[in-house]
């Protein structure tokens, strides 16, 4: 598999004292299957970065591609909960790295809607805070699979019945919803 990082939109100068030091972002992401974690960095073992845009600040362009085939094998595709979290941070000249916001790639969206073999496909991502919370600015990546992922994870039985696909664009934007709360059904009878 191959990701481009593409871009950032929206983000939001910090405003602490050590921003004063710094009068834009020097922003840059990590690309990593290790969820964020409160300690900078998390696990280093399978970590990409991209370069440092000096010039972009609120929109920062990277167009950096990264191989992650050594990281990505049909069985990513095979559990539920797996994920790529870019992380975001701005290299501050003085005090260094400052964590800006994350996002998770589930495997879903990379995998689902990819016909043929190697057809790239461009996926857009709401930033979070450290807690989870909606964080400011969006990303913009670009992912390619290559055909013996594809043809491995169609052989995967999760045990799951899959819904029919429906295709809605190239674009797929990663932004959780809020779930609806229970509604009981009157004449229903329960199956046990």
């Amino acid at each position: 598999m191959e990701m481009t990082v593409i871009s950032a939109q929206g983000l939001k100068k910090t405003s602490t004292l050590s921003s004063l030091f710094s009068h834009h972002l020097r922003p840059f992401i990590t690309v990593t299957t290790t969820p964020p974690s409160s300690t900078h960095g998390g696990d280093r073992s399978h970590m990409y970065t991209t370069t440092v845009d000096h010039e972009g600040g609120l929109n920062p362009t990277w167009g950096d591609k990264f191989d992650l085939s050594n990281v990505i094998d049909a069985s990513f595709f095979s559990h539920k909960y797996s994920c790529i979290y870019l992380q975001l941070y701005t290299n501050r000249l003085f005090l260094g790295p400052r964590f800006l916001g994350w996002c998770g790639i589930p495997a879903a969206d990379i995998a689902d809607g990819f016909s043929p073999a190697g057809t790239a496909r461009q996926l857009s991502y709401r930033l979070r805070k450290k807690d989870g919370s909606r964080g400011h600015g969006v990303v913009n990546v670009m992912v390619k699979l290559e055909s013996p992922i594809i043809q491995a994870r169609g052989r995967v039985d999760t045990g799951a019945q899959r819904l029919p696909e429906v295709s809605i664009g190239r674009v797929a934007i990663g932004i959780p919803v809020k779930m609806l709360p229970a509604v009981s059904h009157r004449g229903v009878q329960q199956c046990n």
